[in-house]
Formats: C-alpha cells, structure tokens, sequence
C-alpha cells in the first residue's frame, strides 16, 4: 500500500497528567479508541480504523510513535526506509518512560493519558460508553483501559506485553494487580474482554491467553487463529490478525476474526439494549 495522506482523519493534541499526544479521529457516533502497533498508524492500521468508524463508530487513534499514514512495506519505500521507519517508532518506544516493557504486574504510564482521552470523547460523542482496541505493544493498554466504566467493548490483538523472554513474562500481561482486580470484578458485572492472537506467534503467547482465562474466566474470549490462515505476503511471521496479516475475504478466519471484533463494538455501543457506562 502506497503511504496513507489520512485526508478523512482531523488531526488534534490531547494533553493530560503533563503528558501530549497528537489524536487523529474520524466519523460519528460512540467512541473507540484504536490504539496502534510498531510502527505506528501505518496504512492498514488507517484501513483498520476506517472499518471501524463505517460501522456507525467515531474512531480514535493516538498518535503514540511512528510517522502517521507511512507505509512500512519495503515496496514503499524500499528495505533502507522500511528499516528506519520501524527502528525510529522502536527507538521512540524504548527512551520513553511511558511504556512498560519487560516489568511483570506493572500497568504502562500511558494508559493513565489514555484513559483521560477515553473519557473526553465519550463525553464528546455521547453513546452508553467507549470502546478500545490495542494492537502488539499497546494490546494489553485496552485491558487496563477497562478499569473505567465508561470501557465497554475492550479488545486485545496480539497483546505483546510485558516482551516474553521468560516463562513468567509468557504467562502475564502488562496491569497491575489492583488493575486487574478491577477488571476482573467488571468481568463478574457482564464486561467481556476479546482477545486475538495466532497459535504460533511468540510475541503474544499462548500462555498468556491461558493467564487471561484464569484471571477473567468465561468474560475472556480468546480467538486463536491457525498461522496458515494469515495473509502470505505479510512482512514477518504470522502475527498482525486485523492489519498486516488480514485476509479480508469472505469465509477467511481472520476476516471472521475482524467481524467479531466489529460485532462486539455493534453491541456494546450501538445497539438500543447496550449498557450504559456509570462513570
């Protein structure tokens, strides 16, 4: 895909807890935060994104790191510039304070910024509540989003975090215990929690969901795709379910995989019979 002008997109800054990020929104209706992958809000994660807000949503991308709308695929801009355009958003990531990379119960410091923004645009949109969705790195940010009551509709896509250099980071995901106590008594109150992953992917465990299970009992759904059901032209091995590995045909798995996640957002925050959020 050839670099992405986001032309439908307004682009804002949100500032919060002395922290500022750029916040790219676009369409109408309740809020969901789509929260992006290394390297950023590349075209297919703009693709992504614009599903979500054809569906009646208003879609919301931080802009955390990376180049937005820039295409990383060597057929972009060659294997020189596909290389540093993933090593400046990993660089980004790794000097800053505001991600928890390899602690174990630890809930990452953007999500205190991410939360305050769920907030706003769901007073700004209106609707029963907010919906949230993080890719890789920031998959487990939509987890810890759900400690607030306005999250209605939290989906974890490869959550990658902490990174799984021992069995114990394997079978954790980044919150905090009094986070995930949070949640988990949401959970009990009718919360479902959607998580996406590929068998084979040892970015995103398959431990981890098996912690998920443990910790969120039947409110965790985990969808587990077969690695042969990704796109075959994906750079890197199967990882990316709703981006870079998507084969979006009818009848494919992680088609089906997307639908489920837009059918989680339909029912949590469109449909008449939805919930709405007490805080």
């Amino acid at each position: 895909m050839p670099d992405d002008a986001l032309p439908d997109f307004t682009h804002e800054r949100f500032t919060h807890g002395g922290r500022t990020h750029g916040v790219l929104r676009s369409g109408t209706g309740p809020a969901v935060i789509v929260m992006a992958e290394i390297p950023g809000i590349t075209p297919k994660v703009a693709r992504f994104a614009r599903q979500v807000r054809d569906i009646g949503c208003t879609v919301v991308l931080p802009d955390l790191f990376g180049t937005a709308g820039r295409d990383p695929d060597p057929k972009a801009h060659g294997w020189a510039g596909a290389a540093k355009t993933g090593l400046r958003a990993a660089a980004q990531v790794c000097v800053s304070r505001e991600f928890t990379l390899l602690a174990v119960g630890r809930t990452s410091p953007v999500v205190g910024w991410l939360r305050a923004l769920a907030a706003q645009e769901h007073e700004r949109c209106g609707g029963p509540g907010v919906g949230a969705l993080g890719m890789c790195l920031t998959g487990g940010f939509a987890l810890a989003m759900a400690t607030d009551d306005r999250l209605l509709a939290p989906v974890l896509c490869q959550p990658s975090l902490p990174l799984a250099v021992t069995d114990r980071n394997r079978r954790s995901i980044d919150i905090s215990p009094d986070d995930l106590r949070t949640v988990r008594r949401r959970c009990e109150e009718g919360l479902t929690v959607l998580g996406l992953r590929f068998r084979g992917d040892r970015l995103a465990p398959g431990a981890r969901f098996a912690h998920l299970r443990e910790q969120l009992g039947d409110a965790f759904v985990g969808v587990e795709l077969d690695d042969d059901s990704a796109n075959p032209d994906g750079l890197l091995p199967p990882h990316s379910v709703l981006t870079e590995h998507l084969v979006d045909a009818p009848g494919q798995p992680t088609r089906q995989a997307l639908d489920q996640v837009l059918d989680l957002f339909r029912r949590r925050l469109l449909e008449p019979t939805a919930t709405p959020a007490s805080g």
